[in-house]
């Protein structure tokens, strides 16, 4: 697929393994893009499933995420169905609840620290004991995949902001563009410390 549309990546189309999407600012536009990938499509004798496709909308799901011109946003059916789910009960629930949690992590901020005392429980010879704090975690996770923010997209012509934090066992991240006096977020991004790594000093860490 990559091969295929090689000179249209990034350009005027996006490859994702065996899906894509191509986009324009203009209907005109999109429909000329679309028209040069479909010629490529039949040069290239690749198949495509109609039945799958989406033509000409100004939003729609890609990836497990809605796309639209105002950003990225989690796919509220799929929000609803683990905003129903009662607290897990053994540990290969955890595993499936943080991972569909974790799907969603840039939407997150802190999802590491939110999640540890779940992660806890996954440690080899940890005894399973879903305790207050799991718990509480848990309804956290849910609640903050409720309330989501719409992520934008980079704007590389803005300058970027870029705020660090580290506690003793987490670092995390917050890109975000500031438009008058607002800011609206890019990406979340966070990830636990080993053993080693929290020796660093707070400065080490950040960095």
């Amino acid at each position: 697929m990559m091969a295929t549309f090689h000179d249209m990546i990034e350009q005027t189309m996006e490859v994702f393994m065996d899906d894509f999407s191509v986009f324009e600012n203009s209907f005109s536009t999109c429909l000329t893009n679309l028209e040069r990938m479909l010629k490529r499509c039949e040069d290239t004798k690749l198949a495509l499933n109609w039945e799958k496709g989406h033509f000409m909308v100004k939003e729609g799901i890609v990836l497990g995420h809605k796309i639209s011109k105002k950003g990225i946003e989690v796919d509220k059916p799929k929000i609803e169905v683990i905003s129903k789910l009662p607290h897990p009960t053994t540990v290969k629930g955890i595993r499936s609840f943080l991972g569909h949690a974790g799907f969603y992590r840039r939407f997150i901020k802190d999802f590491p620290k939110i999640s540890r005392s779940m992660i806890h429980l996954l440690e080899k010879n940890s005894p399973f004991i879903f305790l207050n704090d799991c718990i509480q975690a848990f309804r956290t996770l849910k609640e903050n995949l409720t309330e989501a923010p719409i992520l934008i997209a980079p704007n590389w012509d803005q300058p970027f902001e870029l705020m660090c934090d580290a506690r003793n066992y987490v670092v995390g991240a917050v890109l975000w563009h500031r438009v008058e006096k607002h800011f609206q977020t890019i990406h979340y991004a966070s990830k636990t410390m080993t053993q080693a790594e929290t020796n660093y000093t707070t400065t080490k860490k950040k960095c």
